[in-house]
């Protein structure tokens, strides 16, 4: 088995068993268990092999039977027994948004619901409304969310909800009564999908909040307002909440409404051990209502003693026991990143011209970019052939000498071929100063041949940067099969970058192989991929996504100035 099914069973574990009503430590580990198998660098089979499971963080005896038990029989004794205990219709409204696992016991040990559809008939029929917790919103809440189920709803990319939630926040702000709006839950901690949108504002009467909202038009709705939380939809279905808190306890809700769940369990366990009691209205001496902090987060993680820790790093993996010991990286920036080293115009099949794009990375004040057009076998895209690239070389440098504020550097992606080979011969790119190579066609081959094609591309000394390594576009295509550990290990021993695609469907490499990347020593170059200068904006969020992955300005290449990246240009090959 793959390390991605292993943790797929750890989750459906964690799930079945918070249906249970099992001990929710014991729901916890396994779930941190999930997150750390996935993303582990070597398959979880060697590691057995090896005899080392048990020293894997996280990882005990107990858990290790477990694994092996996966291994060997390719199926979990502990999840066959709970879905036997189960109906198989409980599993799926687990999919309904907003219906987790304690949700989904409550109204089968009440109700006996077993199924999708007497979930939405006890719905319709007011049935769930005297359920503890619920009411006849949740009732609706319902009935939405298995609507949404059944359209297939995707979540939305970070690369769409977060400019939208901004976009809301700065209005919010101008509501008279409101003193500071600001954006919470997983889009401020840069994770590649949002489901709702969670946003905080400062004030003493939500429903200022309420009648401006109504007064939007792509608000299609505002379905709850209430003492100090308001609901709405966006005109494509996005859920927004915003509540409304008092200034005293403005950083405790804006660190618990940011999360992430295991993050701020993490959080209560340690107020708990110091005699405090942490919520989101602040941080209070236990037994009494005595406030010791709340108005900033700064204020809230140092009443635990602990620095405050960056949002995108909120995810109990690890990040407290760094900031306990004085070891959390300093992440990497918007204003570290010194330009952009992939990028298509015209020549290929962009909607700018290389001076417009020249333009657009002058207006974002970078030091120096990079124009890389397709390659010939790309013909999809309009793939340049070796003459029209020589064609392009001499353009792109006599652009570059017309500026004296940037400088212009001459590239291409590059296609790996099936062979590992790449698409142009040795003395076209010997021409050029940046060679991102990546693959674009035969995806469907199987992992070995692939990751063979990539590491063989890199093993040609020619490689600077492979784009895109995994191949994925969220929501619509799954990665290519890929011994991403092998990829990482080869990108060590060539010294190549690994890109981290900052296009909003790509994210890639993602946040967890952006991590596995650092901890091998291999350099990652941040890169948008922009096809137009508007996408040049694309660049935060895979600086965001890098910073999910503890990425620090050392790890990325295009925060070195010009003469340093030069020669680093110059060594890879």
């Amino acid at each position: 088995m793959e390390n991605a099914e292993i943790a797929r069973a750890f989750s459906q574990l964690a799930d079945l068993m918070e249906i249970d009503g099992a001990n929710q430590f014991k729901v916890r580990t396994y779930r941190n268990v999930a997150r750390t198998i996935e993303g582990l660098a070597v398959p979880i089979a060697s590691l057995r092999d090896e005899g080392e499971l048990t020293r894997i963080p996280g990882i005990g005896k107990s858990v290790a039977s477990k694994i092996e038990e996966l291994l060997d029989t390719g199926a979990l004794k502990a999840v066959q027994e709970l879905q036997d205990k189960f109906p198989s219709g409980l599993l799926e409204m687990l999919e309904i948004p907003g219906f987790g696992p304690k949700k989904a016991g409550l109204v089968y040990n009440e109700l006996h619901i077993e199924s999708l559809e007497q979930l939405e008939a006890a719905a319709q029929s007011g049935l769930l409304r005297d359920l503890p917790g619920m009411g006849p919103k949740s009732e609706q809440n319902v009935l939405r969310g298995i609507e949404l189920h059944r359209e297939g709803r995707e979540r939305a990319l970070l690369g769409d909800a977060l400019p939208v939630a901004e976009a809301l926040a700065a209005q919010i702000a101008k509501v008279p009564g409101v003193e500071r709006v600001a954006v919470a839950g997983s889009a401020r901690r840069g994770k590649e999908s949002i489901g709702d949108l969670d946003m905080l504002a400062v004030g003493e009467d939500p429903s200022d909040v309420t009648q401006f909202l109504r007064k939007l038009p792509h608000i299609s709705e505002v379905f709850l307002a209430g003492d100090t939380k308001v609901s709405c939809h966006l005109a494509d279905g996005t859920q927004i909440d915003i509540r409304v808190v008092p200034p005293k306890s403005f950083g405790a809700a804006h660190q618990y409404f940011t999360g992430s769940m295991e993050h701020n369990v993490a959080l209560r366990q340690r107020a708990i051990r110091r005699g405090l009691k942490l919520n989101e209205y602040g941080v209070f001496e236990e037994g009494t209502d005595k406030q010791i902090a709340g108005a900033t987060e700064e204020d809230v993680y140092a009443a635990l003693d602990l620095p405050w820790i960056p949002p995108e790093l909120r995810e109990d993996q690890g990040e407290i026991e760094a900031a306990e010991a004085g070891e959390l990286p300093q992440l990497v920036g918007m204003d570290d990143i010194r330009g952009d080293l992939h990028m298509h115009t015209t020549w290929s099949d962009a909607e700018a011209g290389i001076e417009e794009m020249v333009e657009g990375c002058r207006a974002r004040g970078y030091e120096y970019m990079a124009i890389t057009e397709h390659s010939q076998s790309l013909t999809v895209a309009g793939g340049l052939s070796p003459e029209q690239l020589q064609e392009q070389i001499a353009i792109v440098r006599g652009v570059n000498e017309r500026y004296d504020d940037i400088e212009i550097l001459i590239g291409a992606e590059v296609d790996i071929k099936p062979d590992g080979s790449l698409d142009y011969p040795d003395e076209l790119l010997e021409q050029l100063d940046v060679v991102i190579a990546a693959v674009h066609q035969g995806f469907s081959s199987d992992a070995d041949r692939i990751t063979s094609r990539m590491i063989a591309a890199m093993q040609t000394g020619r490689v600077h940067i492979v784009s895109h390594p995994t191949g994925r576009l969220i929501g619509k295509r799954a990665p290519y099969g890929l011994h991403i550990e092998k990829v990482i290990e080869a990108a060590a021993a060539t010294d190549t970058a690994l890109e981290v695609n900052a296009y909003p469907e790509r994210l890639d490499l993602k946040d967890i192989h952006c991590r596995l990347a650092k901890q091998a020593g291999v350099k990652l170059a941040i890169c948008t991929d922009a096809h137009s200068v508007g996408m040049l904006h694309y660049m935060r969020f895979g600086v965001l996504t890098a910073r999910r992955g503890w990425i620090e300005p050392g790890d990325v290449v295009n925060t070195m100035p010009l003469a340093r990246l030069r020669r680093w240009l110059r060594g890879t090959r």
